[in-house]
């Protein structure tokens, strides 16, 4: 029995010598190469911690406060008060709408047009690297400067470039509109899509060089003109890559604060969800009301977000199956 015993847990060299098998331990060398290749991940972590989740999670519990600054110690406990009133209120509602149609025009406009300029750049030009600099240029700019850009150098009625062009075109007596005051969303749109039109080329090109150049060539030797190829080629290979523009773009355009504060301050029928938080919080200091309407918008993103994580994950696969 005792034999047994010591055979089950001891092995014999060939010397006569027995090793006993170590087991691993918390604090094996494994283990501890694993913590020493994490630990300088470890302040990035509790840094992004500190500045984004806390942030939040204090937002998502004041949203169910009734609680205006004015009179803090007013405040009560309301529940899901906040959201309905978001919901149903027919400023914050129409606001809602207005963020819908905003991003919607704006993220189609970009990516037809950043779909064209990108075929033109995959064509083989004199300067393409120049030209291809300055389109990306309207993105490196600073948000608020390229709304400001818009409104002063381009709209104002007096001295904007659109009313001289007019002026050029059509002598003394040609018009010279307000283009905020007589479109003020159309206006806000225009710049945003000016801003974000390089943004979609850049995806849009990337996916068109990396389509199969022998399966081209083989369409055109069968008779297949420019715009077959496009159609039947070209077109289905991007649509993941426009699937992908179009989320991140919606991203980012749902919570555009800039444009609409810059151009038109809210008003004309302009307010967006971001600019009524702004509203809700600094003008009229209901800070339950704009935490509850910032928890919607961010629940919003995140849904975004979700679908544009899957677009790229299946990005990465195709190009691993290539």
């Amino acid at each position: 029995m005792t034999s047994t015993a010591s055979t089950s847990t001891a092995s014999t060299t060939a010397a006569g010598h027995t090793r006993v098998p170590t087991a691993r331990t918390p604090g094996s060398p494994g283990r501890l190469r694993a913590w020493a290749t994490r630990a300088p991940l470890l302040p990035a972590l509790i840094f992004m911690v500190v500045v984004t989740q806390l942030p939040f999670v204090a937002t998502l519990v004041i949203s169910f406060f009734d609680w205006n600054a004015l009179y803090p110690d007013a405040r009560s406990f309301t529940g899901f008060a906040n959201y309905t009133e978001v919901l149903t209120d027919p400023d914050l509602r129409k606001s809602v709408l207005t963020t819908i149609l905003l991003t919607a025009s704006v993220v189609i406009a970009s990516l037809v047009i950043g779909l064209g300029l990108a075929l033109l750049l995959d064509r083989r030009f004199r300067g393409r690297g120049l030209v291809r600099t300055l389109l990306i240029a309207p993105f490196l700019l600073v948000p608020v400067a390229a709304a400001l850009l818009w409104k002063h150098v381009l709209y104002n009625p007096e001295y904007g470039l659109f009313n001289g062009l007019l002026h050029w075109v059509g002598g003394d007596g040609a018009s010279q509109p307000d283009w905020i005051s007589n479109t003020p969303l159309l206006a806000i749109e225009a710049s945003l899509v000016w801003q974000w039109t390089p943004f979609m080329m850049l995806i849009l090109l990337a996916g068109l060089q990396s389509r199969d150049t022998e399966l081209i060539e083989a369409a055109r030797m069968d008779g297949a003109n420019n715009w077959q190829v496009f159609r039947h080629l070209t077109l289905p290979h991007l649509r993941r890559y426009l699937e992908l523009g179009a989320l991140l773009g919606s991203i980012y355009i749902v919570q555009n604060f800039d444009a609409v504060f810059t151009i038109t301050s809210g008003g004309l029928g302009t307010a967006n969800l971001p600019y009524t938080v702004y509203q809700s919080f600094y003008q009229a200091h209901e800070n339950g009301l704009a935490s509850a309407a910032g928890v919607l918008v961010v629940i919003g993103s995140i849904i975004i977000a979700t679908f544009a994580l899957r677009v790229v994950s299946s990005l990465f696969r195709e190009e691993v199956s290539r």
